[in-house]
């Protein structure tokens, strides 16, 4: 039997940061769409970041793998992993808070366990990884609200759409670990981007015409978080804890996005959500940490013998 991926001290270092910088990329996605096209906001955010960090790989001279045979590699990955749910979660954004954005894409750590598992040995989907994909499944299903898909309109569409995103992240998990972990994590991350541009690019092009460039400043400063430290960075410190945790741990850094996104939207836009938004979140939490299992040994542990 394989033996199964665990977190060290350091990838739980790398997914608190990554978690930090996620949870405000949903409030600098708030700031942008007041200017900027959805698919602008996506090919923007992937195509700076992918510059940026392949300033750094040609800079610091590392190994570049063959094109031929990882320019496919570049494209899948970085159409599940950036374009596709970026422009899920741009899309939803217009009619859901930044702070339920969050939270529902906190789910993303339940698909990746469960994809994960179907890919890998050393990933395996045992009982209590199933009852903490359980609860968090009844978590999403509080925050949208039973009722939601009985009257269905754009509000209940977004809120799909962010677990649909959610969804292209948990199998972006497995299919990076699958197709990038040889590579070191600065190029596998600039190459993802590149791959996401490719997909993003022509999209907005042919949908929305060229960019806009007369924004505001304080979009200017979203923008550059959202491309620089959200992605472009956040994507460095990513593909290190994948290779080192797996698939599934890796996903565990949304626990840390929600709370950050709803602290972030209450502060700065002023949102608040209702109370089953809380509660659904708790769910969810509550699945993720059963996922993990650290609490529950150690609950466990401190049981008189």
């Amino acid at each position: 039997m394989a033996p199964q991926k665990t977190i060290s001290p350091a990838a739980w270092a790398g997914l608190f940061a990554m978690g930090l910088l996620w949870g405000g990329s949903f409030l600098a996605v708030a700031f942008l769409i007041r200017e900027l096209p959805v698919y602008w906001v996506v090919a923007a955010r992937v195509s700076l970041a992918a510059l940026i960090l392949w300033g750094y790989v040609l800079l610091a001279r590392l190994p570049l793998p063959p094109l031929r045979r990882s320019l496919w590699r570049f494209v899948v990955t970085g159409c599940l992993t950036s374009a596709l749910p970026f422009l899920l979660i741009t899309w939803a954004q217009h009619r859901i808070p930044s702070g339920l954005a969050g939270i529902l894409n906190a789910s993303t750590a339940l698909f990746g366990v469960v994809f994960a598992a179907l890919v890998f040995a050393d990933e395996r989907l045992g009982l209590r990884k199933l009852a903490g994909v359980c609860l968090g499944l009844l978590g999403i299903v509080t925050v949208i609200g039973p009722g939601a898909l009985r009257a269905l309109d754009l509000t209940s569409l977004s809120q799909l759409a962010m677990i649909a995103a959610t969804m292209s992240y948990g199998l972006s998990n497995a299919l990076g670990r699958l197709l990038l972990s040889e590579l070191r994590p600065e190029v596998a991350a600039a190459g993802m981007l590149s791959g996401a541009a490719l997909c993003a690019l022509p999209v907005a092009f042919a949908l929305s015409g060229p960019p806009p460039l007369a924004l505001l400043p304080a979009t200017w400063v979203a923008l550059v978080y959202l491309a620089v430290v959200a992605t472009g960075f956040t994507y460095l410190i990513y593909y290190r804890v994948l290779r080192a945790a797996g698939a599934g741990n890796t996903s565990l850094t949304t626990l840390i996005v929600a709370p950050v996104s709803i602290a972030l939207g209450a502060l700065v836009l002023g949102e608040s959500l209702p109370p089953r938004a809380y509660a659904g979140f708790a769910l969810i939490a509550l699945g993720l940490l059963t996922l993990d299992g650290r609490i529950l040994r150690l609950l466990a542990a401190r049981r008189p013998a």
